[in-house]
């Protein structure tokens, strides 16, 4: 793996700036900001270009795209929907959260168009297309509800789904709140997310969808979902797992290409810990990998092995399994993943009980504080990897192996990480 190219953070978006994730579209990398969005020009993987920094500050920022609309989520309380809104802690108090959406027809000048509130905001979303082209879903993952919230009262054991007319994106709504946990879900023990089975399910954190086959696999806190999505609006858990051994939080989640297996990521520490070091070993802060076996209603999730970076890391860095994707390599399993400062990982599950490395990029211990953090998010993207680095900005990496070189015959104009598709043989 080599390092092609870095792009720091620029004013408006520099100061106390933090990299999150990416949508990818028409050639461009849509890279969410704590303090807004920037838009990249990628036609030139070497040189990328900064199109628009847009200042809209509302945590995490959280993006997906289609057509000429972007989403955004905001897990923050604001003092109002928008741009210019302040922090409003003080939730008794009138206040903001949810889904910003923005019309990029001009990608240098995107235009906020419209704002949705959701229950406990929204700290990540997927997109959900429907089967009619006139409209496309967002599935909302949200969590830690108080009763000192107005408008994030316990239990919250549900997700909220809003409709998006393509066409008249104004009128978005929420049209849909599934309870996904009847029982309340993984009890946890203290919400300590510093050891395994200390965070109770209070909602989601990230949901993957795989819309072809009409699924989707939810990381929720304590708990692992596979869900039936056959009807957009009405989402069925189909199996449900915890490890109370091993998972301190399940984060995200990622299908192989056949949909026969799940990769559930545990973000043991919240992102922040160094957890990859002999001390704590192989199999905490790992990735999980589990088959799918069964069919239709009676699908479960069975737990084959563990995935974790190997390389040790020292006490100044954070590492854990963060976001990732497949790459678009027919008849195999191969994922690049973001392991905060472990780095950017490509590595091969198609056996599902032996997984192994391929590649990585490590730059090491930050020097300096204020870039310190690592990689958030990386994604492949028409023969490039793309890193969104908490401090150090926007990076450009390339893999030459032949295990991985298949992928860059594919060329795709959207994509969505958590919406994936299905590669074919060419």
């Amino acid at each position: 793996m080599k390092h092609i190219a870095n792009v720091p953070f620029q004013d408006p978006l520099k100061d106390g700036a933090v990299g999150t994730d990416i949508a990818f579209t028409d050639g461009h990398a849509i890279v969410g900001n704590y303090n807004g969005f920037t838009i990249y020009d990628i036609r030139n993987p070497k040189k990328p270009k900064i199109v628009a920094n847009v200042l809209c500050p509302g945590a995490q920022n959280d993006v997906s795209v289609h057509k000429n609309l972007l989403f955004l989520s905001v897990d923050a309380r604001r003092s109002d929907d928008s741009c210019n809104s302040q922090p409003q802690n003080d939730g008794t108090k009138p206040y903001w959260e949810g889904i910003r959406i923005f019309d990029i027809s001009d990608m240098r000048n995107p235009r906020y168009v419209k704002s949705v509130e959701t229950k406990c905001g929204s700290h990540t979303h997927t997109l959900v297309p429907a089967r009619s082209s006139k409209h496309v879903y967002i599935y909302v993952s949200s969590y830690a509800p108080s009763p000192s919230l107005s408008n994030c009262q316990p239990p919250h054991d549900l997700i909220s789904i809003i409709k998006v007319p393509v066409r008249q994106p104004t009128k978005a709504k929420v049209v849909a709140t599934p309870v996904l946990f009847p029982d309340g879900g993984f009890p946890g023990d203290g919400w300590d997310i510093d050891k395994p089975g200390g965070v109770p399910t209070e909602g989601c954190h990230d949901i993957t969808v795989y819309p072809e086959k009409n699924i989707a696999a939810g990381a929720c806190m304590g708990d692992g979902v596979l869900m039936d999505i056959t009807n957009r609006e009405k989402p069925k858990v189909i199996d449900r797992v915890t490890d109370a051994e091993h998972f301190a939080f399940w984060h995200s989640a990622t299908f192989s290409n056949d949909a026969s297996k799940v990769v559930f990521t545990d973000e043991l520490g919240g992102g922040g810990a160094a957890t990859c070091n002999p001390e704590i070993g192989p199999e905490l802060g790992a990735n999980g990998i589990y088959q799918i076996v069964g069919k239709g209603k009676h699908r479960k999730l069975k737990f084959r092995s563990f995935y974790k970076i190997d390389r040790t890391q020292t006490d100044e860095e954070n590492c854990v399994a963060h976001n990732g994707m497949l790459l678009p390599v027919p008849g195999k399993d191969i994922m690049v993943q973001s392991w905060y400062m472990g780095g950017t990982v490509v590595w091969d599950f198609t056996n599902a009980r032996k997984p192994k490395t391929i590649g990585f990029f490590d730059r090491g211990p930050a020097s300096n504080p204020a870039e310190a953090g690592g990689t958030w998010s990386s994604y492949y993207y028409n023969g490039y990897i793309y890193s969104s680095d908490l401090g150090k900005g926007f990076d450009v990496l390339r893999i030459d192996d032949k295990r991985t070189d298949p992928a860059k015959k594919v060329r795709t104009k959207v994509l969505n990480a958590q919406t994936q598709e299905h590669y074919r043989e060419r």
